[in-house]
């Protein structure tokens, strides 16, 4: 139909009525396929999930206050207003809302204003005459072209989900750092845990060891005996740096999401504190929900939909183009005859453009198009499959560490009754020295397993929140440049110094 219009209009003596009408009638004319929300077929429950927790949706929404701990909720807070991430993808808004305005602006005519000025000299080939005069120009000239098939509307189109898809590139960026710095926080509350275990038992053990050379001074024990004693609590004593290094690293990576250098809060952190337990278990909703809550999924769709919209674009191209264009003009010999004693000229009139021979360089780009559609389809439904893994990796983990945890809590409860009794006997001379060792390295390792597995109940149920798609749902203001330009008008260039920008945040 939109072919069959623009041929009916191509007849002499009637051309500019023609254009004017053709713009009317072609108006909503449009080339290209219509984007269509994509479907995928969906499991209809999670295959680890607690039935009893199928119907409810999850709990997403500040999702890191129910660890109760009021450092990480400061942190998360400082992370979302300082993080550079955060800040690069607030700039790749402001950058996606520009090119919506400029593809908005191209739907529209164009104008321009000229003027000049010049000193003329001539001369008459036959009386040698030579004449000095000057002139003065001022016109104005506008364009339009006109979008007949659509091709400017479907940038527009594309422009506008890439819009929506640097948003949910902004949440998907917020959902990673948060879960970052919740994940890092619960390490280093670990880690601290474990360094001050570590410092118990080697002073438990050092205990033995002075325990073990009074026997051996009283002809009760071995030289062997206070050897082995002593290495013991050396052992113990050797985790304690490789812990302090992780422990340090965990706060250097906290400080560096929050925006600050890697030491920033090093202070602010070295008084230990317990480790973050969620209340579990958790709902989990159904897999159709990730559809909406994962921000990776959604940027994909988005994606898609802006690819999409460029093959209309890409195929508008391959259409004959209109152009309407004017100018007006007045010329005089005085600046003052400008528009009364002057010369005055105008022109106005369509232009058709049609693409005749490129050899197929048209036909090959929408081909392009096409072939980048299907791959941000492809990436659309991996993300999905990704998302579903996810969760269920997720559910599966914490369930699993929640069993093992109960496991590990009863065999650190054994093995510490053990391990006093142990202690008791050595002392009244009822038991070997070996079983004492053997039972003070046993509740070591249990207790830090312990230790271990608290921290991985943490950060399997923060893995889970962030498959679910919990994130940030607050306000994040994405208007505010991250540099302020100082004297960006029309001056002379200066040497080579000190950048002329100012941070915004400064």
């Amino acid at each position: 139909m939109c072919r069959s219009t623009a041929r009916s209009f191509a007849m002499p003596g009637r051309a500019l009525p023609a254009v004017v009408l053709m713009a009317l009638l072609t108006s909503g004319c449009v080339v290209g396929p219509d984007y269509q929300q994509p479907q995928t077929a969906l499991p209809l429950r999670w295959s680890g999930a607690n039935k009893a927790h199928i119907s409810r949706p999850p709990e997403l929404s500040q999702w890191w206050k129910k660890l109760n701990d009021q450092t990480l909720n400061a942190l998360i807070e400082e992370a979302v207003a300082g993080n550079l991430d955060v800040a690069a993808s607030k700039a790749r808004i402001r950058e996606a809302r520009a090119s919506y305005r400029q593809n908005i602006g191209a739907l529209f005519p164009s104008a321009d204003g000229s003027a000049s000025a010049t000193r003329n000299r001539s001369a008459a080939s036959t009386s040698g005459v030579t004449e000095t005069y000057s002139q003065f120009r001022a016109g104005f000239d506008a364009s339009w072209e006109i979008d007949l098939f659509g091709g400017k509307r479907r940038a527009v189109e594309a422009a506008r989900y890439g819009m929506d898809a640097a948003e949910e590139d902004l949440r998907a960026t917020l959902l990673t750092m948060i879960g970052d710095v919740a994940s890092n926080y619960v390490e280093a509350r670990g880690y601290q845990a474990r360094v001050a275990l570590a410092r118990r038992t080697a002073t438990s053990q050092n205990e033995t060891v002075k325990l073990t050379r009074t026997r051996l001074e009283a002809g009760d024990a071995s030289a062997v005996g206070v050897a082995n004693a002593s290495g013991l609590a050396s052992n113990t004593e050797a985790n304690i740096p490789t812990l302090e290094a992780s422990y340090a690293q965990a706060v250097h990576r906290l400080s560096v999401l929050t925006g600050r250098p890697p030491a920033a809060l090093a202070d602010r952190l070295k008084k230990t504190a317990p480790i973050p337990s969620p209340k579990l278990p958790i709902p989990t909703g159904i897999p159709a929900d990730i559809l909406l809550t994962r921000p990776d999924v959604r940027l994909a769709e988005r994606q898609y939909a802006q690819y999409t919209a460029r093959i209309g674009q890409a195929e508008a191209d391959r259409y004959p183009a209109v152009s309407l264009t004017g100018d007006i003009a007045t010329t005089g010999l005085k600046l003052g005859d400008l528009g009364k004693s002057s010369t005055i000229s105008w022109s106005f009139g369509p232009t058709l453009t049609v693409p005749i021979f490129n050899a197929g360089q048209l036909a090959a780009a929408a081909d392009i198009a096409r072939a980048q559609r299907d791959q941000h389809f492809i990436a659309w439904r991996a993300s999905v499959l990704t998302a579903l893994e996810d969760v269920e990796n997720a559910i599966v983990a914490l369930a699993q560490e929640r069993v093992r945890n109960g496991k590990l809590a009863t065999s650190a409860r054994h093995y510490r009754d053990g391990a006093s009794f142990a202690r008791t006997l050595y002392q009244s001379g009822s038991t070997s020295f070996l079983e004492l060792l053997e039972a003070e390295r046993s509740l070591y390792s249990a207790e830090d397993a312990l230790i271990q597995s608290r921290v991985s109940i943490a950060t399997d149920y923060i893995a889970l929140n962030k498959a679910l798609g919990g994130g940030w749902d607050g306000l994040v203001d994405a208007s505010k440049p991250e540099i302020v330009d100082v004297n960006a008008g029309p001056h002379f260039k200066k040497p080579d110094g000190p950048s002329n920008v100012v941070a915004a945040n400064n």
